[in-house]
This record gives C-alpha cells, structure tokens and sequence, in this order.
C-alpha cells in the first residue's frame, strides 16, 4: 500500500469510513502523516461518528461511549484507489474501526456485513451479489422547498415525459455519463449497463457480479462518485428513494446468489440445473427475515413513499420467475447463473446494510430450511406484506432476535436509536400541506 502510494506520486490520503447512513466520513491527510499512521499506532476518530444521524445530529445512546472515546481506524489495503476529479494526485481508502483491545467495532456497518460473511465462509460458502442502482439528474438548487426540476441536457431542453430505456434521453447527458465511465475506471469500479429508468431524468447503473464486500465497497464509492461528477456538469444526481411526487421511486436491486467455495459450484441448483433445496431455503428466509430487515432496506421516512408508488415497487414478499410484481423476483437464464434478485431496498439504503439485511435473512432461510409460499405466476400487485411506515418497521425489527443475533445485538441497538431520533426529528417539521390545508380551514 505505501509503495502504490508512492508510485502514483500521491500527495494527499482520504481516511474514509462509512456511518449508518452511507455518507463518507473520515480524515485528509498530507500522504506522510498518513504513512506514519498506518504503520504505527492508526488514525482515531470519535466512535460517536457511527452513531451519528443523518441531520448531523449526535443523539442520546445506551451503545456508544459517553465520554466520547476514539476508535482507530485501520486501512483495508485491497480498497486503495486514486480519486479522480482532483488536481492533485489524491487516494482513497476504505478503513475498518477497532477499539483499544483490537477487536472490530461491532456497530460499524462494515463490520456488520463482514459479520455477516463469515458466517457463510465458516460454512464454506462465499455470497455473490449483483447491484442495480437508480437515481434522479435534477436542477441544481440551493433551497429545499422548492420541488426538484428535471435538468436540460444537450438539446437546451428539460425532459418532462418518461423515456424509459430511451437511448436518445440517456445520450442527453453523454458528457456526464462519459465522465462517471471513467472516473469508474479509475477507481477500479466495475460499472456494467447504463439505462434510462422509468422517470423523468431516472437513470440506472448495473454492477458485474462479485463478492458482497467488494461490491459494496465500489457501489460506497458509486454513489459518491455520481454526485461529485453531476457537480461538475452543473446538477445534481440523487439518490433519495422518492424525490418527486410524480415520478417513480429510485430502488438499490440486489441480486443474490451463493457458491461453494471448494467446488465454485451454485449451490441454488442440483447437478441437473434443478432449483435445489438451498435456494428454496434462502427464498424462505428472507420471506421470514425481510420484514423485520425493512429499516435497514428503507432507512428513511421518505423510503416508504417509493413503496406506495405501485410500479417496479413491490409492497410484498412474495416470489416469482421473471416476475417484477414481487419482491423477490428469480430471474430467468442459464440455470447455472441461478439467483434470486432482492427488489425491496431502496436507492437511499446503506450498501453495507442492505447486503447485510438480505444475506442475513439468505442465511437463516439456510439454517431453518424452511419452504417458501407457492411462486406468485401472475401479477403481486394486490398482495402488501411489508411495513407501510420507518415506525412499524423498526417495531419488527426490534422484535426480531434471530436477526440480531446475526447482524449483532450492539449494532441493531445503536441503528434503531438513530432511526427513532431521526424520525422524531421528522414530525417536528412543519409541512406546506399541513399549512395549505389546517393553517385557515380548522
């Protein structure tokens, strides 16, 4: 790692680590005192940064210290990449938190979905997961209350009508798209197909498959990336579930599947490509699991918006071939290629988190080997079997002990208190609708 440093003639090191919500947080810092905290004694930063809310804010915990104590971050040297839209040479890299006694910070969500994966590789099984990431190009805008507005790309004009897979709309902002391409590049983020989604100005981005730690270390990275490019061509890229009242949500698929790390064999199909008793087992799981795992899939108030919006935001988890009513679709081709695609997080989850939600209920399906419903052949429309609120998820998660004995007791703790507060935060903002309809009529 401090040789690579020196090879690309980097100056500057960005200490990244992920919060609950996904948002980088960390340390710059000039590359020799960074190579004089990497092989000594490590960078510390406040353990309340993982606790910290959305908002910004620093709410009241029973799981993190009340003094304040640093952890010390190490660098995961497999993340190392150079940050393209600097001047200078700058590099990014991914760290793991750890306490003084040298033990992982349990409540981190890195190590939540390392947890996670070690659970399936003391079984000799290693999780492959392919995401697909949505998200909104809108005007710049420096005030909130103003509704977000579909920015003009080449032609001088703004899209108003839904092009969905439009090769003309996508090629609107081509400029942009061919920067995120080799930004991409650069860091080494193994970005598959562009498509123009369902909304005005939506967009969506396919990964090629991979191991769960590494896709969810590139797609930490993507949705950075998307935002700072967008900056540099004057919009914005959001990643919020439901930005618009008109338009589709934004949704993070997840695509899952399960090799045997002896053989490379999927273990989903028989030698007679056959669905096998696992993947029956897994689709079970997180049938059982998904509900109480809702929060950590749709983390936010405005998370559930998208799922009262009907189209490709399915309300159920129920399962299907090919079938994109449902929540867990199985999608059709070479029986060896054999997955089972998670459509229930949203594009604002934490990639850590909603790995780590749906190969946690994965797991259990494999260790409970129950037997899922009957597949859904026609449309799931009708059928609503998620939480409908933030509120009655977090109750189901809460009540959910399988779930936190696999994602551990200290992290669901700490991630339900900062849940709560920011939904309280929430109600104390006044709505224009609350005062367009109470302020003279009650």
């Amino acid at each position: 790692m401090i040789e690579w440093l020196k090879d690309q003639s980097v100056t500057e090191v960005e200490c990244l680590v992920s919060d609950i919500a996904g948002i980088p947080r960390g340390k710059i810092l000039p590359v020799h005192k960074f190579t004089g905290a990497a092989t000594g004694q490590g960078l510390r930063l406040p353990e309340y940064v993982f606790g910290q809310s959305v908002t910004g804010a620093y709410l009241d915990s029973e799981v993190l210290n009340e003094i304040g104590r640093d952890v010390i971050l190490q660098p995961d040297p497999a993340t190392c990449r150079l940050v393209p839209w600097y001047g200078e040479p700058t590099a990014q890299i991914i760290h793991d938190a750890f306490g003084h006694d040298g033990k992982i910070v349990e409540f981190t969500p890195r190590a939540v979905l390392k947890r996670v994966l070690a659970l399936f590789e003391g079984a000799g099984l290693r999780p492959i997961v392919a995401p697909e990431l949505e998200f909104f190009l809108v005007q710049r805008s420096s005030d909130a209350n103003n509704p977000l507005i579909t920015p003009s790309g080449r032609s001088g004009r703004a899209e108003k009508a839904r092009q969905a897979y439009g090769i003309d709309a996508v090629n609107e902002f081509d400029p942009l798209f061919e920067d995120i391409y080799d930004h991409c590049d650069v860091q080494k983020i193994d970005i598959d197909t562009l498509s123009h989604e369902a909304g005005a100005a939506q967009m969506e981005i396919n990964f090629n498959h991979g191991e769960a730690l590494d896709l969810a270390d590139q797609t930490f990275l993507f949705k950075r990336t998307v935002r700072q490019t967008s900056l540099d061509h004057d919009i914005h890229a959001t990643f919020m579930a439901k930005p618009m009242q008109e338009q589709p949500g934004s949704a993070m698929h997840l695509h899952l599947s399960v090799v045997d790390i002896k053989s490379g064999r999927n273990i989903f199909v028989n030698k007679d490509n056959s669905e096998s008793d696992a993947f029956y087992h897994a689709l079970a799981g997180m049938q059982r699991y998904l509900v109480a795992a809702m929060p950590l899939m749709a983390p936010y108030v405005n998370s559930y918006r998208r799922q009262s919006y009907s189209e490709d935001s399915p309300t159920n988890l129920a399962w299907g071939m090919d079938n994109r009513t449902v929540g867990l679709r199985v999608p059709m081709g070479d029986p060896v290629n054999r997955r089972i695609e998670n459509r229930i997080p949203g594009a604002d989850a934490n990639p850590y988190l909603a790995m780590a939600a749906s190969l946690a209920a994965l797991w259990l399906g494999l260790q409970e080997q129950r037997r899922p419903t009957r597949q859904r052949k026609d449309s799931g429309e009708d059928l609503a079997t998620l939480p409908r609120n933030l509120d009655i998820a977090l109750d189901a998660l809460e009540r959910a002990s399988p779930l936190h004995d696999v994602l551990g007791e200290s992290f669901v703790k700490l991630f339900i208190e900062v849940k709560r507060g920011e939904a309280e935060a929430f109600l104390e903002v006044i709505s224009p609708w609350e005062r367009e309809y109470l302020l003279l009529n009650v």
